[in-house]
């Protein structure tokens, strides 16, 4: 109780600094999403038609989901130094697998009866892709989305180790100065964000599987 007490005085007396953390926080996880977004979407639709293209991201999917961001964070940080840049890439990575995979199997698990009635219907293979297995994979991909945006949100702390800033600095300083009102300030508007994340997410997720019902 003490605990909460202390963190709720400290935002009261550093709410403009507390904002801005948010900011960098949201904005960091935003931007690993999208980069995520626009490279494993079309990747996992070329996997799902290519069976080689398939089994090396499917094999790279497994390699990356069993290496620990921090450890990314450390391979690329010689490279890149302190600040955003290494941790929005080692963010990207670790967004990537479940995006990929979700839209690699949601477009390996389209009916082939209903492209070949497409096809059938003289439809082109763009106009397939875009009328008829977009939406019926929209759901499938939407939800690796939902849960990419998650653990992204979540993960965003580990920026604050190389001075990239956001809602993990507090934490960092908590643990540093062994005061657990400060971790709270970090930790509990982390979790916060990622359940809105998922929350928020969720809503194109159950459009997308009414429209098809």
């Amino acid at each position: 109780m003490a605990a909460l007490q202390s963190a709720v005085q400290y935002l009261a007396a550093n709410s403009d600094r507390f904002w801005r953390a948010v900011g960098v926080h949201l904005e960091l996880a935003a931007m690993a999403l999208v980069i995520a977004a626009v490279i494993c979407i079309p990747l996992g639709i070329w996997a799902a038609r290519s069976p080689i293209i398939g089994n090396w991201a499917m094999n790279a999917v497994e390699t990356l989901r069993v290496v620990p961001s921090l450890a990314v964070l450390i391979v690329v940080f010689p490279y890149l130094g302190f600040g955003t840049r290494t941790a929005l890439v080692a963010l990207t990575i670790l967004a990537g697998p479940p995006i990929l995979v979700n839209t690699y199997t949601a477009y390996r698990t389209v009916d082939p009866a209903v492209v070949e009635a497409a096809v059938g219907m003289g439809m082109t293979r763009g106009q397939i892709l875009r009328w008829i297995e977009t939406p019926l994979a929209a759901p499938v991909v939407l939800t690796g989305l939902r849960t990419a945006a998650g653990e992204v949100v979540a993960s965003a702390t580990l920026a604050a180790f190389i001075g990239g800033g956001g809602l993990g600095e507090f934490i960092v300083n908590g643990l540093a100065m062994n005061n657990v009102g400060l971790l709270l300030v970090g930790g509990i508007p982390v979790a916060l964000l990622a359940l809105l994340a998922e929350g928020l997410l969720s809503i194109p997720e159950h459009l997308a599987r009414k429209r098809i019902q």
